[in-house]
């Protein structure tokens, strides 16, 4: 059965990204043998995978333990990582133990966070079970928690030490948790592959092994080349600061691919209104956007209360916003020096 592996190079951190179905019914995970797991769960992904997980894990030779979550933003918090924590020293995980995450961009934050910081930090494997976790989150080594001020807001860069995708999983997603992750699918079109960009209009945004592969190899190539975003990886933050300002208002009832689709429509706008890209870019992004069933606009937000919600996001240097915006389908650019009345103009543009 066809698999691929991706390396992640960063040295002596260096990991795979292996993608193929069935995996979690084989012994793939290689780093566990010998070692004490938690596997952290949630209340939706448990009764789906936490046996097989289980038994994958215990087919390396592992000492398996489990710990299952509430689902959702909302319990993306301190008091969460706390409890994943006691869970790991009532199960007896030493220095030498792993935690393992098993589920969407959640659990995978969270369980990456608290091995970050149990005993100064352990070992992780990533098992993404959404499309937005299996092409984004779960590679890339960013962990944390949100505070109720932003997303985010704390946390730590400490990379997996294997990412696992079965993308049998995909099969048991709901719709909208399908529809929420080609958000950051076409992102990677947009910021970098123009050619992932035409594939995409050309199937109608429809996701195959071959697309995760080729997101994941892309985000892969970043990583290694700017691991802690201090260069090319904020690149990956494309519609994410208008996104995440449209989270945090909504209470986060907005999805996160929803709400990233509308931050992209924004930004596009932007680079439009700037005279940077041209309208018929902007076009077919929104094309993509909702031919994928993902909204390019927002209702029941006043702009300036975007505006405003977008200065507390962490990307953010003195008083100026670090904004992504597009030049061209394939090509993205940081700005920091756009106009205020230009910014408030694009959001208001997505406004109904």
């Amino acid at each position: 059965m066809h698999r691929d592996k991706i390396r992640v190079e960063l040295g002596r951190r260096s990991y795979n990204i292996e993608i193929g179905k069935g995996l979690l019914t084989r012994a793939v995970f290689h780093k566990a043998e010998n070692r004490k797991v938690l596997i952290v769960a949630d209340t939706n992904t448990a009764p789906l995978y936490l046996e097989k997980a289980t038994a994958g894990l215990e087919a390396s030779g592992a000492e398996v333990h489990s710990f299952v979550i509430q689902p959702g933003e909302q319990h993306k918090t301190l008091k969460t990582v706390e409890d994943i924590c006691s869970a790991a020293i009532s199960a007896g995980l030493d220095r030498n133990s792993l935690m393992v995450a098993l589920g969407g961009g959640v659990v995978g934050d969270l369980t990456g966070f608290a091995s970050a910081i149990y005993m100064r930090g352990i070992g992780f494997i990533q098992i993404p079970t959404t499309l937005l976790a299996m092409v984004d989150s779960s590679v890339g080594g960013k962990t944390g928690a949100d505070l109720p001020s932003g997303k985010n807001l704390i946390g730590a860069f400490h990379q997996p030490e294997q990412v696992i995708i079965d993308t049998d999983v995909l099969k048991t997603l709901p719709t909208g948790e399908a529809i929420n992750g080609l958000a950051e699918v076409i992102k990677y079109g947009v910021i970098m592959d123009a050619e992932l960009f035409t594939q995409l209009e050309a199937v109608k945004a429809k996701i195959n092994r071959e697309i995760i592969s080729r997101c994941c190899g892309l985000k892969a190539k970043i990583v290694a080349e700017d691991e802690k975003e201090s260069g090319i990886r904020a690149i990956l933050n494309y519609g994410h600061t208008f996104g995440h300002a449209i989270e945090l208002l909504s209470r986060f009832e907005i999805s996160h691919g929803s709400a990233i689709a509308i931050g992209m429509a924004m930004a596009g706008a932007l680079s439009t209104i700037a005279g940077i890209w041209k309208p018929t870019d902007q076009e077919r992004q929104e094309h993509l956007l909702q031919m994928a069933g993902l909204p390019v606009r927002v209702s029941g937000f006043e702009p300036k209360a975007i505006f405003k919600a977008m200065q507390s996001d962490k990307k953010k240097l003195g008083n100026q916003l670090t904004l992504v915006i597009p030049v061209a389908i394939g090509k993205v650019e940081l700005c920091r020096d756009l106009n205020e009345e230009q910014i408030l103009e694009a959001i208001g543009s997505c406004c109904d």
